[in-house]
């Protein structure tokens, strides 16, 4: 059946992540607690407390980055084919969703999981770095949405083109990088302004509190940025169904796919926060007890090769 076909695909980057993930948690200093912050959390923050030295927590950043990507990638591989069609094609979020299938979700995780595995630990590893400059905790946010742009850009055109169904063009991978790079600057600087004020405004004193507080900075965050993003998918449109600018940027379509786009944003992140300890959790148990795993999948690759009999 084409439904157990597109589970069996999904299972091997899941193995994979499983691997990875705990391959880097065997590295001294990979622990993402050990850089002092919340699980998951890949935002500007004010400052950074004495400890671990630069290194550690580059490479604890790293270790981060890559289990939030994990998680990330799953609700990415569903969230983004809407969101990208909510931008390019405008459509209406019920057309939106009708176009997204099984196998559109299932294939698409194959390229938001190595994909992540790129961008997160990427950002975790510059705003790691940016903390031990003197900048502020807005000025590292533009900088860093900069420099991730610039490095990450061909990666992000990569995956939008796969989530929209369209030919993969090497040279359109740094397409529409003006209004990318002003998008990803703003909404840098946003969401660590936006954080630190809601932070310092609600004082969050719980981990669902914060990750509460962190989906709400998000989302100020898209909006705020969200110009630039409106910007970006005018450009990205095909030539031959490019819609004209008084249309494209009606209101009702900038009111919808921004408010929608950020909606799902800030939900999709908070609940990754939420779920990456329990992530880090397995992959930990899974490297204190490789041996009952690699069990485990033995016997069910033979009890699968038995069913296909």
């Amino acid at each position: 059946m084409p439904c157990s076909r597109g589970v069996r695909r999904v299972q091997r980057p899941i193995l994979l992540t499983a691997v990875a993930t705990c391959a880097l948690y065997g590295i001294p200093g990979m622990s993402p607690f050990s850089a002092g912050r919340a699980p998951g959390l890949a935002m500007v923050e004010g400052g950074e407390e004495e400890g671990p030295g630069f290194v550690t927590k580059v490479v604890g950043a790293a270790a981060q980055g890559a289990t939030a990507a994990t998680v990330a990638a799953i609700l990415s591989a569903v969230t983004e084919p809407i969101v990208n069609r909510l931008l390019v094609k405008r459509m209406t979020f019920a057309a939106a969703f009708n176009e997204i299938s099984f196998s559109l979700v299932s294939n698409f995780f194959l390229t938001t999981f190595p994909t992540n595995m790129m961008k997160f630990p990427v950002f975790e590893v510059i705003n790691m770095a940016l903390s031990f400059t003197d900048l502020s905790g807005a000025v590292r946010g533009v900088v860093n949405g900069w420099l991730f742009c610039t490095v990450m850009l061909p990666v992000t055109n990569y995956r939008f083109r796969k989530s929209m169904g369209w030919e993969i063009n090497p040279a359109l991978l740094y397409q529409a990088y003006v209004p990318t790079v002003t998008r990803d600057i703003v909404y840098g600087w946003s969401r660590g302004a936006v954080g630190n004020a809601l932070n310092s405004a609600m004082a969050p004193d719980t981990f669902f509190a914060k990750a509460f507080v962190f989906g709400i900075t998000v989302f100020a965050a898209c909006i705020i940025s969200s110009p630039g993003n409106e910007w970006r998918g005018y450009t990205l449109q095909p030539p031959n169904r490019k819609l004209p600018f008084a249309e494209y940027f009606k209101p009702v379509n900038y009111v919808r796919s921004t408010g929608v786009g950020a909606t799902i944003m800030g939900i999709a992140l908070m609940v990754g926060m939420l779920a990456t300890p329990y992530a880090e959790i397995a992959f930990a148990f899974v490297k204190g007890h490789s041996m009952v795993v690699i069990g485990i999948l033995l016997l069910g690759g033979i009890a699968a090769g038995v069913m296909k009999r």
